[in-house]
């Protein structure tokens, strides 16, 4: 695992420019740096070494020196890849999947090489004699790409921080992108928070050639159910598990795993059986699994670390989170991975995680439904949608959620795992300038029109493929793992694994009010039972209890009110957010901690 950092420009020629850039990234790859210059091009590259460990620096070169390739990822089939590659005559240097992509790269061309890899990557290849530029993001968006166009040169990098270096960029706010974090705890958008600075999007890739870019995609996310039983779903389900996860664990090095009491991360350490697991948790009431990981790894033989993160801890944390993360990010959970990943690097390279179980196999408790939300379900569309307008403005009383919640197409009030203000709500409390008309329905609306004709389930799986995921659970995987030098992989999303759940039934993945269905039924053939039947969970952090200490309350509050808030909070309405719940008038914990996470990325970039 590794970071790389590039740009293209025609009249910059100072060498010391891309290795300040590189400098930026030092976490990605602690081990060994390394450059490379041609015609404008420059490519610096930070190693974390995990294959061929002597042997796999880069950039790497073709036999004739004239290709030169970055990556940042691994691919786990490299080595059925190399035997044609070898077969046809190529010459190795390495031991590395890199240069299995660059002679990949020579013998299939761009969409050839892409359509045989398995795994996760991001990586740029300049071909000289084209005087071409190629570069690709994975299937799912398992590892980052940012690049910006400036006055026609071409940046592009691992993170955006190495950009701030480059001495065209201009650091600006995106405007553009506040709202709908406020909305998503996460930024929705293909322009990142940086004004022009852009993601490519996964199973994308690009050209850059004579100073014009042209992105095309190489992989679509689709739902394509076939026929089968409820047993050949398990069975299937075991086997691509298993073959998974024994290619994710091929390494140089130790591979370690996260393991919390759910069910996901407990089923790949079941299957690959590491050495070490590490586990942490907070020392509140329904906030601690560490419990529950020791003892399976107790039941396992394994030996497990574990941490219990205190409330000073998480806050001290947050400064590194959102520095880490490039762009604003919400999710509670983060705070915890960053201490995750710190414990298991004094241990280990790399580590195996859970990550994807619940979006290709329908885990989130959002995707079932109760036997009274079943039978409301029942009533005609028309009626309900009354119903839904007639209490909506009305104060909450029993069974108004139900009301709320089916009253409503999916489409029209599901956008993804995390709501954490209405449009209108972030609208309000936002200065004039940082308002925004275009709705998250905007966002969400030309993913839902590519399964309008499927079932809600469905529905909220795809959206979930498409935006939670990458934007949100992958980056702060990939982040949080890289900012303590570590190595993330997860065998759960993977192109042979998606090829199989787009494939099964949804009647198969969501039974009456069991989630995951067939993949738990697949776990409990590893696991004990309570770990198969166990609920989705994720990261449990009391940070909404916290802020209603005195001493938690202030340090929000004091940042709540430093000078620069004005420039994009009313600054009154959001201190309301917080009294309130700091006096038990109303839960605003999320929206309270989605305010303060973008200010304090804030005064990382720009303070």
């Amino acid at each position: 695992m590794c970071g790389f950092v590039g740009f293209y420009s025609k009249d910059i020629k100072d060498e010391n420019i891309i290795k300040e850039m590189n400098s930026q990234i030092v976490h990605r790859g602690p081990d060994s740096d390394g450059y490379y210059f041609d015609k404008g091009i420059n490519f610096g590259f930070r190693r974390l070494s995990i294959i061929d460990l002597n042997e796999g620096s880069q950039p790497i070169l073709n036999e004739t020196d004239d290709i030169a390739i970055i990556f940042n990822g691994e691919i786990y089939n490299y080595q059925e890849i190399k035997a044609d590659l070898l077969e046809k005559g190529y010459k190795f240097k390495t031991n590395t999947d890199t240069e299995v992509i660059l002679h990949g790269y020579e013998e299939y061309g761009e969409e050839g090489i892409l359509a045989k890899l398995r795994g996760m990557f991001a990586f740029t290849i300049w071909d000289s004699k084209k005087e071409k530029l190629f570069g690709a993001r994975d299937h799912f968006g398992i590892k980052p790409y940012y690049y910006t166009m400036i006055d026609g040169d071409f940046v592009f990098g691992s993170e955006v921080k190495s950009f701030l270096k480059y001495p065209k960029f201009k650091k600006e706010v995106n405007k553009k992108a506040l709202k709908h974090y406020l909305v998503f705890q996460y930024n929705p958008l293909e322009e990142t928070f940086f004004k022009g600075v852009k993601k490519l999007r996964p199973g994308h890739y690009y050209i850059f050639e004579n100073g014009k870019l042209e992105i095309k995609s190489y992989y679509n996310i689709s739902l394509d159910y076939k026929e089968m039983t409820f047993d050949e779903a398990v069975s299937k389900i075991e086997k691509e598990v298993e073959e998974s996860v024994r290619y994710h664990k091929i390494s140089d090095v130790e591979v370690g795993s996260f393991l919390s009491g759910g069910v996901d991360s407990s089923y790949v350490v079941a299957t690959a059986m590491p050495n070490k697991t590490f586990s942490v948790g907070f020392d509140n009431k329904g906030f601690d699994e560490t419990v529950y990981a020791k003892e399976l790894s107790d039941s396992l033989g394994i030996e497990n670390y574990s941490k219990i993160i205190t409330p000073d801890e998480f806050f001290e944390g947050i400064n590194k989170v959102q520095y880490y993360s490039d762009e604003p990010h919400a999710n509670l959970s983060s705070v915890p991975l960053y201490f995750l990943s710190k414990l298991a690097r004094e241990q280990v390279k790399v580590v195996l995680s859970g990550e994807g179980a619940d979006e290709l196999f329908a885990g989130y408790n959002e995707y079932e439904e109760a036997l009274p939300q079943r039978i409301y379900k029942k009533l005609p569309f028309c009626l309900r949608s009354k119903l839904y307008k007639k209490f909506k403005d009305k104060k909450h009383f029993s069974g108004k959620t139900i009301i709320m919640k089916y009253g409503q197409k999916v489409e029209d009030r599901y956008i993804g795992q995390a709501d954490i203000m209405s449009d209108e709500q972030a609208n309000s409390i936002l200065k004039e300038k940082y308002k925004n008309s275009e709705t998250s329905r905007d966002l969400t609306k030309k993913y839902y029109d590519k399964v309008k004709d499927m079932d809600d389930v469905s529905k909220r799986l795809y959206l979930d493929m498409n935006m939670w995921i990458i934007d949100d659970i992958l980056l702060k995987a990939d982040k949080m793992t890289m900012a303590n030098s570590i190595e993330l992989r997860v065998p759960l999303l993977d192109k042979k694994m998606w090829e199989l759940a787009r494939s099964i039934p949804v009647k198969h993945k969501v039974n009456g009010t069991t989630t995951k269905y067939a993949f738990r039924k697949a776990a409990k053939n590893k696991l004990p039972e309570d770990w198969a039947k166990r609920r989705k969970a994720g990261f449990l952090v009391p940070f909404v209890n916290w802020i209603k200490e005195e001493k938690y309350y202030n340090i929000v509050k004091e940042v709540f009110n430093k000078e620069f808030v004005g420039e994009f909070f009313d600054v009154e309405k959001i201190n309301t957010l917080l009294d309130n719940h700091f006096n038990n008038v109303e839960n605003n914990g999320r929206k309270v901690y989605t305010i303060y996470t973008f200010l304090k990325w804030y005064e990382q970039y720009f303070n």
